[in-house]
């Protein structure tokens, strides 16, 4: 074999494996980069009102489940009140400490605020390729605060432990593990927001609204899990063809040479 042809095939090898990298790489990132805990709001989360979220926790890893999720609040904005939506397969806890300055909530002192709830898998778990929704409803929301930073712990049954608590700074890359963040809108006029629990009847013209409103959230969110898939998918394209002409190229140049 003359020493051209050893060339040739050094290099369409080279190509070759350069088209593999390069396929590898762009469908892993195609697969994680969207896959972060975060909290979505049922409607409005208006400033001093009550609010419904989901705290969404999808599964990042393809050879574990996770078996347990830790959402901290912040107590310098303290909530008097957060109620977890009971999940077939999963035991909730929430935890309470003290203030250093009691909270006034309709003429009431409170001492204590929740400081974290934590699910627990009880026969379920959230396997390889799905997420989990845990619903919560919130209040009073403060007044005086644009966002929530609700850090998250996220645990495995491999028992590998993801901390979702790096806070996001003005002007710099979205960090690995961002911590969820909920965005506190302009205060309403009866102080109840989107998702609050009304003390009386709601009229037909108000439930009607809220069934809108609740549809284009959902609507959105369904639009924005498209748009995420699709990016994800003509990346992957992308990378299968980078691969396939990098192949094509190292075998037309080596047969090229040869002749």
């Amino acid at each position: 074999m003359t020493v051209s042809r050893v060339s040739s095939r050094l290099s369409a090898t080279r190509v070759a494996l350069a088209g593999g990298i390069a396929l590898s790489s762009v469908v892993l990132l195609s697969g994680t980069a969207f896959a972060h805990v975060s909290v979505q709001p049922q409607g409005e989360a208006a400033k001093g009102g009550y609010a419904t979220v989901n705290i969404k926790v999808p599964n990042e890893r393809d050879n574990a489940s996770t078996v347990k999720v830790e959402v901290n609040f912040p107590l310098d904005h303290p909530l008097a009140s957060v109620m977890p939506q009971p999940i077939p397969g999963w035991k909730a806890e929430v935890t309470k400490s003290k203030l250093s300055k009691p909270l006034e909530l309709h003429g009431k002192k409170i001492n204590e605020a929740v400081s974290k709830v934590t699910w627990t898998a009880d026969g379920s778990k959230i396997g390889p390729g799905q997420f989990q929704q845990f619903p919560l409803s919130l209040g009073q929301l403060p007044e005086d605060a644009d966002q929530l930073v609700l850090k998250a712990i996220q645990t495995y049954d491999n028992k590998e432990v993801v901390r979702w608590i790096e806070e996001q700074k003005e002007g710099a890359e979205e960090p690995q593990n961002p911590a969820p963040v909920l965005k506190l809108s302009a205060a309403s006029d009866d102080h109840h927001g989107g998702a609050a629990p009304s003390a009386s009847a709601s009229s037909p013209a108000a439930d009607d609204k809220a069934g809108h409103d609740d549809d284009s959230h959902e609507k959105k969110e369904t639009a924005a899990a498209d748009s995420s898939d699709t990016t994800a998918r003509i990346l992957g394209v992308i990378g299968i063809l980078v691969g396939i002409a990098g192949v094509a190229f190292g075998v037309l140049a080596g047969r090229r040479r040869s002749a």
